[in-house]
């Protein structure tokens, strides 16, 4: 297993072990059943909420450079409470803070990206 799979793994079982309640010494242990698992790729998201749920929808965007209007067609949703997303949101934030430890900042500006000297430009 690669040592950044095991990272990963390792990671994820201590994001499944929940906190006891207040009084409680006992931790609960979920284990997970991946048996049936399906994996899909994303490179578009859209989050939108209500004050009880936070929604979160997932797609293959096949041209994300056009320049011209587009659909794009949403296949997975994951709808979830405030709560869970909030941990959502702390897991990504630790895993990207680790992967840009280990690799550098991930540039998000396509252009600085594509052109390295306009990136070394830019620092200056």
């Amino acid at each position: 297993m690669a040592e950044g799979v095991k990272d990963e793994k390792k990671s994820a079982e201590a994001a499944i072990v929940e906190k006891p309640a207040q009084g409680s010494e006992q931790q609960v242990k979920i284990t997970l059943d991946e048996s049936s698992i399906e994996a899909s790729y994303s490179n578009f998201c859209r989050v939108t909420g209500t004050p009880e749920e936070v929604i979160i929808d997932f797609a293959l965007n096949p041209n994300p450079f056009a320049r011209q209007d587009q659909t794009v067609k949403v296949d997975k949703r994951l709808v979830m409470n405030q709560y869970t997303a909030k941990r959502l949101f702390a897991a990504l934030q630790q895993t990207i803070l680790r992967h840009e430890q280990n690799f550098g900042v991930i540039e998000l500006n396509v252009q600085r990206r594509l052109s390295p000297t306009a990136a070394s430009e830019q620092k200056k």
